[in-house]
């Protein structure tokens, strides 16, 4: 029972990467631009985050810094596919290997690497927190209780805004977008920024709030899982947040069973959230459904001299 206990308790603090840096990716692929550097944004925001605590003393400040690098970092992703129109694949992975040398280089230089930070304290929600067995689900820090609002938001902002149904028509179809006065490339540059800012947000739980700790490379895959989660949940916030829990209760489940005393080897726990992945899209893959909630023109490029 304590095995199980530990287990739903941590859960969320697992699932919340995930979830924000989903969020961010459907954001930002809503608009039409496939997104594929997750693994890097994530780092960024990490680093940047930790360094903003060593350097204010604030999680509320190191939180939003984190946010604000990643959206600066991303600036770069746009320049090569909204102007240099570079394919969007090649330049989310070179964003990606840029970040991870950077995130590496400046950790190091800065001295932050290995520097502890004491996070945010729990909030009990009663009565809610005195449940047998699920108790310690609902013993969170704050961002967690925040997250659900985040994706509330958002779904209302997407679906209920003016500027959600342009962003979600320039995704569709950019020319009719723009044939409407729609400035296509305006609302992509928008979802990119605001998207990594998310992503960003995701690497700073990581780092701030969960390890309390930076190290290089600590997202140890977690973005491209956050990719394969989008594609899982068919583009719905709703549909990403529940795949969320569940690569959370994946990955909260493993220290468990270490703890408890059964034995497995070190290539298997690195393999597994991974080989679950592989599992989830070739269940994707095989059910064949047609996928109607993919953005119409997700890795077109918009040239709009060639508008037909």
């Amino acid at each position: 029972m304590t095995l199980i206990t530990s287990w739903i308790g941590n859960t969320p603090e697992f699932a919340v990467p995930f979830a924000l840096a989903a969020l961010g990716l459907i954001i930002t692929e809503k608009s039409g631009v496939l997104a594929l550097g997750a693994e890097g944004l994530m780092l960024v925001g990490a680093v940047a985050g930790i360094g903003a605590y060593l350097t204010f003393g604030q999680t509320a400040v190191a939180l939003v810094m984190a946010m604000l690098a990643a959206g600066v970092v991303s600036l770069l992703f746009a320049l090569m596919v909204l102007v240099m129109r570079i394919n969007q694949v090649i330049s989310g992975l070179v964003l990606v290997f840029f970040c991870q040398g950077l995130t590496t280089l400046t950790g190091t230089l800065m001295g932050w690497t290995n520097q502890p930070v004491p996070g945010l304290p729990a909030i009990a929600l009663w009565p809610l927190s005195e449940l047998p067995y699920v108790g310690r689900f609902f013993v969170q820090n704050l961002v967690v209780y925040l997250v659900p609002v985040i994706f509330l938001i958002a779904v209302w902002a997407l679906n209920r805004t003016t500027p959600g149904l342009r962003l979600r028509a320039v995704g569709e179809n950019p020319q009719a977008a723009d044939a409407a006065g729609i400035p296509v490339l305006g609302y992509r540059l928008a979802a990119i920024v605001i998207g990594s800012a998310l992503i960003g947000l995701a690497g700073a739980f990581i780092s701030v709030l969960s390890t309390k700790l930076w190290i290089s490379n600590m997202t140890a895959g977690r973005g491209w899982i956050a990719v394969a989660l989008v594609i899982f949940a068919r583009w719905s916030p709703w549909k990403a947040l529940a795949g969320a829990l569940l690569f959370g209760c994946i990955e909260a489940l493993i220290p468990q069973l270490a703890a408890s005393g059964i034995k497995l080897s070190q290539y298997f726990v690195f393999m597994a959230p991974y080989a679950i992945t592989l599992g989830v899209m070739i269940w994707v893959a095989a059910a064949k459904r047609e996928n109607r909630s993919q953005p119409g023109a997700l890795g077109t490029p918009f040239i709009r001299e060639e508008r037909t």
